[in-house]
């Protein structure tokens, strides 16, 4: 009987009260970057440090300059140390009237429960809390060590997490970190994660008169920001999904012809991811498949506009400001600094006569690529075979999670990432989803991974 045997047994006691309690985790409406709800997202916090300490860790609440870092470690030493990474945080619910139900109302559709956070993080992360809580209660822990930290703030670019790290080095110390935050390729088809993307994510505010004017008495007369501002993002686009700031290529690592060769097998197909995404058509780089821009070319994507008279009905207003938000997603080896300097460069340039423009430099993070061997990595990948009933595929991903390149260089080691989630959950828009089923396996692929380290 091998060690993970008992802790499979603990959680097929406990399903239905590890369900219960992600319930409840759903509807604590932690939305990092609102002030207003600094209270709910300290309670989700509250929530993670009892989760974890039910689990058997000793576990704290641990302050930063924003939202609380919860930590909880069983250490024994002299045996291999794995660290487990998610957060707590989730992003806004808006808009509002286009979910099915209220976002911090979890419900029960069929096989999955939709609410805000279930897929992004809290669902995969409450799943590895509750494969640890297995592995401990059952006794089965006895070939590792377990450190886990469940940041609040992942959702607002982490300002506070790599300090922490860099504080923390001690006592993070580990040799695998392990993270839940990514997908499957496809239902059924589980996948270890070994890309992600950079990014870097500027605002453009785009200033002319003083105040808002009537534009039929100066239209034409004064250069109108929204004009400048649509101008300006028009630019920054050349043909055929090409992005034209100067030397925005020059270090983009080109794909390996395996890699093409292994994107090229996995069963996917154009016409259901069209259906998918509900658009007219695809749309992107000439020379590239669907899978080989997502996950490995780089991409400048407008993220919000708002300028002039957005209400109602019609207001003849030539605005006095325009702002524009746009990210560019970066693959190796590209550096989120110099491409940040190269777009402030271009701007400069293509600015036109009679506006004032500000730069706002929002979060960012470099590109990713993680080792595929390792012992680690083949106790995960042994895990979701023995729990998906099939080997796991190696995938890249469009996203990007900066905290894997910060274990990287302040604690020397590197991420394994187990996707739970699928890529139609609707991370980030309405009617988020997760998979109960893919929860329950979550949880037994985090019992099998451990026993298989163990070993």
């Amino acid at each position: 009987m091998t060690p993970a045997v008992p802790a499979r047994a603990y959680l097929e006691s406990r399903r239905e009260e590890f369900l219960r309690n992600l319930m409840e985790f759903l509807r604590i409406p932690s939305v990092s970057s609102d002030p207003a709800r600094k209270a709910e997202v300290e309670r989700a916090a509250h929530f993670v440090r009892d989760r974890l300490t039910a689990a058997g860790l000793r576990a704290e609440e641990l302050p930063t300059g924003g939202h609380p870092i919860v930590y909880g470690e069983r250490v024994q030493g002299g045996r291999p140390t794995v660290l487990i990474y998610g957060h707590y945080d989730v992003q806004p619910p808006e808009p509002l009237a286009l979910w099915r139900h209220g976002p911090f109302e979890p419900t029960v559709e069929g096989d999955n429960i939709v609410a805000r956070g279930a897929s992004d993080d809290k669902g995969q992360v409450y799943a590895l809390i509750a494969g640890v809580e297995a592995t401990l209660q059952s006794g089965s822990a006895r070939g590792v060590d377990l450190k886990v930290l469940i940041e609040g703030e992942e959702e607002v670019g982490s300002p506070n997490l790599a300090p922490f790290i860099r504080r923390e080095k001690a006592r993070l110390r580990a040799d695998v970190v392990v993270i839940a935050d990514t997908s499957q390729f496809a239902p059924g088809v589980p996948a270890i994660t070994y890309g992600l993307k950079g990014l870097v994510y500027l605002e453009l505010v785009v200033r002319g008169p003083k105040k808002d004017l009537h534009s039929g008495s100066y239209g034409g007369a004064v250069m109108n920001p929204a004009n400048a501002l649509t101008r300006m993002i028009a630019a920054f686009q050349g043909p055929f999904g090409r992005v034209a700031i100067p030397g925005f290529y020059d270090k983009v690592k080109p794909l390996e012809a395996s890699e093409r060769e292994e994107f090229a097998r996995l069963p996917f197909r154009e016409s259901d991811f069209l259906e998918e995404v509900g658009a007219p058509r695809l749309w992107g780089e000439e020379g590239y498949t669907t899978l080989e821009r997502q996950w490995a070319r780089p991409t400048f994507d407008v993220n919000g506009l708002v300028s002039g008279h957005t209400g109602e009905g019609s207001k003849t207003v030539l605005p006095s400001e325009a702002r524009g938000k746009f990210s560019m997603r970066l693959v190796p080896d590209q550096d989120p600094a110099d491409i940040t300097r190269r777009a402030e460069e271009f701007i400069r340039e293509i600015t036109p006569p009679g506006v004032k423009v500000e730069v706002l430099r929002h979060h960012g993070a470099s590109p990713v690529l993680v080792p595929r061997g390792g012992p680690a990595v083949r106790a995960a990948a042994a895990a979701m075979a023995r729990v998906f009933g099939r080997e796991p595929v190696f995938i890249r991903e469009g996203g990007s999670i900066p905290v894997v390149n910060t274990f990287k260089n302040e604690l020397g080691v590197d991420s394994v990432l187990i996707g739970l989630g699928l890529p139609d959950d609707n991370a980030h828009s309405p009617n988020e989803k997760f998979s109960i089923p893919d929860f329950y396996r979550g949880m037994a692929v985090m019992v099998e991974f451990l026993a298989e380290l163990g070993k």
